[in-house]
């Protein structure tokens, strides 16, 4: 995968977020993980009168989604309409949730982005990471955010290695990925459009749009 296919322009359709504005901003998506805090308060100010209420100082929640009494909730947090969190979600903060997203049993998310209708099902763990629309992780399939040696996180694309300047940086997952059962997605993951991975992988690096990840150094097209 070469820089330009890691671009938010070519990961994602920015008409399935509600954070399209200020994605726009930037080039590559890494760069708004450290502003998505910043976002959510923007986006707040100008949500449809009455649709959303207010939970504690900067939570806001669609009047359409119901909150179980096992689920765990830290502001900044905005979560759209028609969203479905299910019991012992833990949703810890900066974290955008677009309509019609699934977030399952045991599911943990914090600092990342989901577009609309993304499907994290059952125990997952998202950190640091944007999500594309439609994208689904399989049971127990994860990011992984931090190295093991704590160094900065580098993307490594064809054409030469991008420095992000991140500690924190799980990965990004283009429109209509699908990620196999009990998969980790290392730091500094790229994962294209409609691209899926095989159960039990664990992903370095980039791997192109519409391809099959089957294990490291086996990444076919698809036909």
């Amino acid at each position: 995968m070469k820089k330009q296919d890691m671009t938010i322009q070519a990961l994602y359709d920015l008409t399935n977020t509600i954070s399209r504005k200020w994605l726009e901003k930037y080039t590559y998506p890494w760069e708004v993980l450290p502003h998505i805090g910043e976002i959510i308060e923007e986006i707040a100010k100008i949500l449809p009168a009455g649709e959303y209420q207010l939970i504690g100082k900067n939570m806001y929640v669609h009047k359409t989604v119901k909150l179980p009494p096992t689920a765990a909730i830290k502001g900044p947090l905005l979560i759209c309409p028609d969203v479905e969190v299910r019991n012992g979600a833990f949703l810890r903060g900066n974290v955008i949730v677009g309509g019609g997203c699934v977030i399952g049993n045991s599911v943990e998310i914090k600092n990342s982005i989901l577009f609309d209708r993304v499907q994290v099902p059952h125990f997952n763990y998202i950190g640091d990471s944007i999500l594309g629309t439609k994208a689904h992780f399989g049971a127990g399939s994860l990011t992984s955010n931090v190295k093991s040696d704590k160094s900065l996180v580098k993307v490594h694309a064809e054409d030469g290695d991008i420095e992000t300047g991140l500690k924190k940086f799980g990965a990004m997952v283009g429109d209509g990925a699908e990620i196999g059962c009990n998969s980790v997605l290392n730091p500094g993951t790229i994962i294209g459009k409609n691209s899926n991975v095989y159960p039990l992988s664990s992903v370095r690096g980039c791997v192109d749009a519409s391809s099959i990840y089957k294990k490291q150094g086996e990444i076919v097209e698809k036909q």
